[in-house]
């Protein structure tokens, strides 16, 4: 699965774009624990000290927030989907 980073996110995995050998079906948690596993730092940027994705963190799944999505962080993912980690992003 190929999953696409932004900002800060984007830092601590070092490239804009990673591909996650994972199979279709994956659920969207199960994929931020791969990503998670694969780079520790990123575990302190997405998870709270309970093991809880932060509210500020947002996935989406071709463009819309798995927030959204029928089965929320358990949406199954497929290798045709375009998936977005974002963090928080501030501006003025």
């Amino acid at each position: 699965m190929r999953v696409n980073f932004f900002a800060t996110l984007r830092l601590v995995v070092g490239q804009k774009t990673v591909d996650f050998p994972l199979p279709d079906g994956t659920t969207a948690r199960e994929l931020l624990a791969e990503i998670a596993k694969q780079y520790p730092a990123m575990r302190k940027e997405v998870y709270d000290g309970k093991g809880n994705l932060y509210e500020h963190i947002h996935v989406f799944v071709n463009g819309r927030d798995v927030l959204f999505l029928e089965n929320a962080i358990d949406t199954p993912l497929y290798g045709t989907d375009t998936i977005s980690v974002f963090p928080a992003i501030g501006g003025g």
